[in-house]
């Protein structure tokens, strides 16, 4: 069974948490959902995503059809309350069987694989990100854009809200892991630091710990979440680090040496003066 840590946290400037996550093991199935800003009830769409889409696969469905399923329940729901009440939430889902892994997602909550380096699975489905592909703007542009928030796909929200799910597929390899998690954290981090928080902590407790406390540090403007799954890689000894014996005994032998000739030198002179000592004594005695 794969290792995998969680953590969900407020932020530091919103008065409650609208993200949700799902882990089930024996499903092989982990979900992160993150309640659509600018709605009401977001924390209810992202908790009914994430408990529809675990009962869904629970009873044999792929996570295209349980995602699904899992917009038509927030839209059932949202027929059950006022009218103008419009919620909705993005999903990001990995099941894995194996070391196959399939990971489907509707909005910007994302994916992203770590080896050594970090690399972004999944799209976001944003207005922006539609900018990007087109060519209208640079990355560097939609960074700043003020409509980087704005969603072209979300659950529920309204029937006529597109909710298309993007799919990928692929294998986990040794020492590799992969990061879900809501736009609270990459909003905060930069990849590198993300690189930096993976690499520099030895398990997964530390790992996560440590990207959440970094996205606080950095503002913590928003809800984070994030599941992450897999050992962490193990570091290569240096040439150093893994041959000191070596070394080290040469430094200490050349350290020695000099002590360990003084004090037989001294024992030479105290042997001499106590043959010198009885010569006299006994000459002494004659």
């Amino acid at each position: 069974m794969i290792p995998f840590s969680a953590r969900t946290h407020p932020g530091l400037r919103r008065s409650k948490n609208e993200d949700n996550f799902e882990t089930d093991a024996d499903l092989g199935l982990w979900i992160v959902a993150d309640g659509v800003g600018g709605h009401s009830n977001g924390e209810v769409a992202s908790e009914i995503a994430c408990t529809t889409i675990r009962e869904q696969v629970a009873k044999g469905s792929d996570l295209r059809s349980a995602i699904e399923n899992a917009h038509q329940a927030v839209l059932r729901e949202i027929d059950t309350r006022d009218a103008g009440n419009n919620m909705g939430t993005t999903v990001v889902a990995l099941q894995l069987r194996g070391d196959s892994y399939e990971i489907a997602w509707v909005g910007d909550s994302r994916a992203y694989l770590f080896d050594g380096g970090l690399k972004q699975l999944t799209r976001d489905h944003s207005a922006v990100n539609d900018l990007i592909d087109s060519g209208a703007i640079s990355k560097a542009q939609a960074a700043i854009h003020p409509q980087r928030h704005a969603l072209s796909r979300s659950l529920g929200v309204s029937s006529t809200n597109a909710s298309s799910v993007s799919v990928i597929k692929g294998k986990l390899g040794a020492g590799e892991q992969i990061l879900l998690c809501s736009d609270g954290l990459t909003d905060e981090l930069a990849d590198t630091t993300i690189i930096a928080e993976l690499t520099r902590n030895a398990d997964l407790e530390s790992q996560v710990d440590a990207l959440v406390s970094a996205a606080l540090a950095s503002g913590g403007r928003d809800n984070l979440t994030l599941v992450l799954l897999g050992s962490p890689r193990q570091k290569p000894r240096s040439q150093k680090e893994a041959a000191p014996d070596l070394e080290v005994t040469q430094n200490i032998a050349a350290r020695l040496a000099p002590e360990t000739a003084g004090r037989r030198k001294t024992e030479r002179i105290t042997l001499l003066l106590f043959v010198l000592v009885c010569i006299i004594l006994g000459a002494t005695l004659i």
